[in-house]
């Protein structure tokens, strides 16, 4: 239980840090005091886009400032195709997101499940899920959006070595394993 809420706006630059203060009630009964930091950017949507035909999945590769300065030499992140909500339904939104990224027009989605991604310090919900493409639904390079400074590769890999490529440390964005092993686990590919 929580009780004197209280928040401040510490910035709004390129999402919202709020630093909050409150009395939070631990399991003994005891009330403490606590002050926490955190950022609001909104919930988002992330999709593994699977062809069964081909055995294989699609991925972007993009550079992440948070990887690069906490040690990834390159800043550049393997993942699967993802993006903030912006109001749209979270299907609507991941259909949006993989013609933008991947350059597939896609119809059907499954979502799979939803995730606090960083709950101690972040508010977002992360929606997470599957869908097929095929070759027919390549509708442009994709790529990103210019105005938002996007420079996404698009990489297809056979499900397998997208799998593996966990166990080398080749993927290590937690949406894209939680999708990846989700895939597995359900044995879309035996």
């Amino acid at each position: 239980m929580v009780r004197k809420h209280t928040s401040e706006l510490l910035s709004d630059n390129w999402y919202i840090l709020r630093k909050h203060t409150y009395e939070f009630q631990q399991r003994d009964g005891q009330w403490v005091n606590q002050i926490r930091e955190a950022y609001d950017r909104g919930n988002g949507a992330a999709i593994l886009l699977y062809n069964l035909k081909q055995g294989s999945v699609l991925l972007t590769r993009q550079f992440r400032l948070p990887t690069y300065i906490n040690g990834n030499p390159d800043g550049m992140l393997i993942e699967a195709c993802a993006g903030l909500l912006d109001e749209l339904d979270p299907a609507d939104c991941v259909r949006r997101e993989t013609e933008e990224e991947t350059g597939y027009r896609i119809q059907e989605v499954q979502k799979v499940m939803e995730a606090y991604m960083s709950p101690g310090s972040v508010t977002e919900i992360l929606h997470l899920f599957i869908g097929q493409y095929e070759a027919s639904q390549k509708v442009s390079d994709g790529g990103g959006l210019a105005e938002e400074t996007e420079d996404i590769e698009v990489l297809e890999y056979p499900f397998s070595e997208a799998l593996n490529m966990i166990q080398t440390g080749e993927i290590k964005d937690a949406k894209t394993i939680m999708l990846l092993q989700h895939v597995a686990l359900s044995k879309l590919f035996d």
